[in-house]
């Protein structure tokens, strides 16, 4: 049934692609970025740590990382994990590529991916993944734009494919509303668990979590980041 509804499934991306015009050094930087780290999406590979210029342990993959600031601080922190940063958005590839040129190079465990990330999912292969996160994704707060949430089952089913059992798929979010259409969706699929050993788990920020300029400005606004994380079993 899983796999019917995955070939069933057509997604569409809604959202932009472009917002303001790259500077000329930006420009430069995204274009020398994206030559280093840019998956082709040619035969799928038996096991994606072969994607890397080093040898890593495990494979971890960022859906929409928007200007990057977790995925570079993960990167560095674990630099034995290979890590695959999904974003469509120009602008937010163009703003983690200033940010490895500024660093003055880029990571051997980094490779990313500028297109649907359904399309990646579907290329990966089973059980080949040691992690996702899906960090303030696109809230689409309208009700009537509630399908186009990235967390759907037929999403869900695409993230129990490539995950490892015991791994886990962590999502966070200020809007209450996907919160909850997260927990639900989440509670109703076999594949995923909550963890959360206490009531206040949600309001708990990952181990090292730097922060991202879209959680401070929802922050000052007065919203409450809630920080999920749910076991493949």
């Amino acid at each position: 049934m899983a796999e019917e509804r995955r070939k069933r499934a057509t997604e569409a991306f809604f959202g932009r692609r472009h917002g303001k015009r790259l500077r000329p050094k930006q420009d430069a930087a995204l274009t020398a970025f994206l030559d280093h780290a840019l998956l082709k999406l040619d035969a799928p590979p038996q096991d994606p740590a072969g994607l890397f210029a080093h040898p890593v342990e495990q494979v971890r993959l960022e859906i929409g990382f928007g200007g990057g600031e977790h995925l570079l601080n993960e990167v560095s922190r674990f630099p034995a994990t290979g890590f695959i940063g999904v974003e469509p958005f120009v602008n937010g590839m163009a703003k983690l590529a200033s940010a490895l040129d500024e660093q003055g190079g880029f990571p051997a465990n980094l490779r990313v991916y500028n297109d649907d990330a359904t399309v990646l999912l579907d290329w990966l292969p089973e059980a080949s993944i040691s992690g996702i996160d899906l960090l303030y994704p696109d809230p689409w707060p309208k009700k009537k734009h509630w399908k186009r949430r990235f967390v759907n089952c037929v999403n869900l089913d695409r993230f129990a494919r490539v995950l490892k059992p015991g791994s886990r798929f962590r999502f966070a979010s200020d809007i209450d509303t996907y919160v909850d259409w997260t927990l639900q969706h989440c509670e109703a699929h076999q594949a995923f668990c909550w963890q959360a050993e206490s009531a206040d788990d949600w309001r708990l920020a990952y181990d090292g979590w730097p922060g991202t300029r879209y959680e401070a400005k929802a922050i000052r606004e007065g919203r409450t980041p809630a920080y999920l994380t749910f076991l493949r079993v």
